[in-house]
């Protein structure tokens, strides 16, 4: 049983343990709410682990970052890096962050690959050793928590920005280029998600907000997706 508890307590808080295995209580709403949230968090850092990942193997082969704005991807990191680094110094649980730590990772493997396949590695290599000290400079105590949070409120002009520059690029070019649809799709249905977690395991109003912000903008690049999809369907069909 103890092993049980412990494997448990990932998305069991101790309280909804004892309600559902000890007071056999299983409809309780408020712990019904808390293990949903859990669970979703859990499900969005597996989740997390491979949401990049085609848009990485296409450019990587492709051999081509057309249509990529490495400033959108850029901004999109340093938004990324702000919240994993204010929820980890805040000690929020890590079912209602963990994604991001997953996130970033690859973001910054996109950014390496455009500015490598534009043709600058010394850059690609200068960005990853940039971002790597940032990091440290944020998550180790260093930073005051006072300043995150105040980094956290600019957060949502940070992720307006990066995804609104890449609309406009997709805009200009008419095409979402290299853009996965996979990352897309889950990255919109991951930041939806995210707004309920973010209620239940942290009530930040700040992170809240954020991920109602970055919702509706990855809404936006969704229907450019689902609108460049079938301008070019058209294209080749004429052809």
């Amino acid at each position: 049983m103890d092993l049980f508890r412990k494997v448990t307590s990932i998305v069991l808080t101790p309280e909804c343990y004892d309600e559902y295995f000890v007071e056999f209580n299983f409809f309780s709403a408020p712990c019904f709410k808390t293990t949903l949230s859990k669970c979703l968090g859990v499900l969005l850092i597996l989740g997390a682990v491979l949401v990049k990942v085609p848009q990485i193997i296409k450019i990587f082969k492709s051999k081509s970052a057309v249509g990529i704005s490495i400033s959108s991807v850029t901004l999109d990191l340093v938004a990324i890096t702000i919240f994993l680094s204010y929820s980890f110094v805040k000690g929020f649980p890590f079912t209602s962050y963990g994604d991001a730590l997953f996130l970033a990772i690859q973001t910054l493997i996109v950014g390496v690959l455009v500015l490598y396949y534009s043709g600058s590695p010394s850059n690609a290599t200068i960005y990853t050793i940039g971002y790597l000290i940032t990091c440290f400079i944020m998550m180790s105590g260093i930073t005051p928590i006072g300043i995150l949070w105040t980094l956290q409120g600019f957060n949502i002009p940070i992720l307006l920005t990066g995804k609104l520059t890449q609309a406009y690029t997709n805009y200009k070019n008419g095409t979402t280029g290299q853009l996965s649809a996979v990352t897309l799709i889950m990255l919109f249905g991951g930041s939806l998600a995210r707004i309920f977690t973010s209620i239940q395991e942290t009530g930040d109003f700040m992170i809240i907000l954020t991920y109602l912000v970055s919702s509706s903008a990855n809404f936006v690049l969704v229907f450019q997706l689902w609108y460049y999809w079938d301008v070019e369907l058209s294209k080749k069909k004429e052809k």
